[in-house]
């Protein structure tokens, strides 16, 4: 079987690369050195030290193999189950550790690597200064591989799916996440297939073909995109087509890989926890990544607390943030309108355990304007020289509204986090720069 490059759907992969294996267990061997027993710094492709299985969110079935997408009872959401009494490390031995899988016990499986996590987390005082904050850093996920979060969850997608003998990855995507897709598809020798609004930025499409991707534009926003992709997998069953689905929620990855991002902030601050982080929300992956390592750290003794999380959204696209308002379940925005691109998902899948995950944490939704989202990018970057994300700049944004409101106290240690790298879409703000004559 010759492994396609993504070009169309009869190009081998080795017409532009030697490759000396052809199925995605030989080249994950080859990427192994040979045992298959783990990537590098050992991380074993098999179940991590304290998990016990998966967990349906919905009808609460466990699912104890390593590989699994949806409930097969109910097609419900996954959320990893870990032994927190046992075989957790102690800070002395994640300090010890490097990298970005610091704690691969309370991961699931070990993911595909090409340099992911680590990322700072950068103390930004002029702007604490002017929110009144005690402090305030930015977690600048723009250092990932691809410049987003969702490497890290794609990292896990795509390990899972070579583990259970699929050939591709296949998504929806705004753009981002498809570009991350399409990466680590490469580097475990699979196959990437990504349906993409025709809005999604020229990088992201150029970068998801460079990367070998199969993509296909479609006219109109995510929802269009979503719903072609939709089609396609219902016209060529998964089953026939050896693929794995890649998008969020559809397996328990995209947000169990999210959880490092909050390891790395409490080990950043002394396993000191934060009163606050604020999360730009599209699908929820990263509201309900981070939480679920708050109360899994808290749980096994490594921290005291969890903190308080916030969802921040453009206004013209808030579905969780009126959710949360409203006392509700998330609701379809019938007409989106951000120039927000990566936040803008109107029915969001992991709407619900985005709203789950930030109500009883002690936080709340905030909607901005896309151009406060803007204008904070700018300010930041102005003033501290940190490039963020119009995404970023909506969490900024959100942060200055919600010490208005007095939900971000005097004495609070606030964290931001920036998913996406600020060079994917600065020609935005810099647009706003110029419409206000800078």
């Amino acid at each position: 079987m010759n492994i396609s490059c993504g070009l169309d759907d009869t190009t081998p992969r080795a017409t532009l690369v030697t490759w000396a294996y052809t199925t995605p267990a030989c080249v994950l061997r080859r990427l192994l050195g040979g045992d298959g027993q783990g990537f590098d710094q050992g991380a074993p492709l098999a179940a991590m030290g304290c998990f016990e299985g998966f967990r349906c969110a919905d009808c609460g079935a466990t699912v104890p193999e390593v590989v699994a997408t949806r409930c097969g009872a109910c097609s419900g959401v996954l959320e990893g189950s870990y032994d927190l009494d046992g075989g957790v490390p102690s800070r002395d031995t994640v300090a010890e550790r490097t990298g970005g899988w610091r704690l691969p016990e309370l991961l699931p499986i070990g993911p595909v690597k090409l340099g992911e996590g680590a990322t700072p987390l950068i103390e930004v005082p002029g702007v604490a200064d002017e929110l009144d904050v005690a402090s305030l850093h930015v977690k600048d996920e723009g250092h990932n591989p691809t410049g987003s979060v969702a490497d890290r969850g794609l990292a896990l997608v795509a390990a899972a799916a070579a583990a259970r003998g699929d050939t591709r990855l296949a998504l929806a995507s705004t753009g981002v996440d498809g570009q991350s897709a399409a990466a680590y598809a490469a580097r475990a020798g699979l196959d990437a297939r990504v349906v993409v609004p025709s809005r999604a930025s020229f990088v992201t499409k150029a970068m998801i073909n460079v990367h070998g991707g199969d993509m296909r534009v479609v006219e109109g926003r995510f929802d269009d995109a979503r719903a072609a992709h939709a089609a396609e997998r219902d016209d060529r069953p998964a089953e026939s087509d050896a693929r794995f689905p890649a998008g969020p929620f559809e397996s328990p990855y995209r947000h169990e890989g999210v959880k490092p991002v909050y390891h790395e902030i409490v080990q950043t601050l002394a396993w000191r926890v934060p009163d606050a982080v604020v999360v730009p929300v599209g699908h929820g992956t990263v509201p309900v990544g981070v939480r679920s390592a708050a109360r899994e750290l808290a749980a096994a003794g490594l921290v005291d607390g969890t903190p308080r999380v916030y969802a921040a959204q453009p206004a013209g696209c808030a579905p969780v943030v009126e959710a949360l308002t409203g006392g509700r379940a998330p609701e379809p925005i019938d007409h989106p309108d951000t120039v927000v691109g990566a936040l803008e998902v109107p029915d969001p899948t992991g709407g619900r355990w985005a709203v789950e995950a930030v109500r009883p944490s002690g936080g709340a939704g905030v909607a901005v304007a896309d151009e406060d989202a803007l204008d904070a990018a700018a300010t930041v970057a102005h003033h501290e020289g940190l490039e963020l994300g119009v995404a970023g700049g909506v969490a900024a944004a959100g942060a200055w509204t919600l010490r208005e409101r007095g939900e971000l106290a005097a004495a609070d240690t606030v964290v931001l986090v920036n998913p996406v790298a600020g060079s994917k879409d600065a020609d935005v703000v810099r647009s706003r720069l110029m419409g206000r004559g800078l």
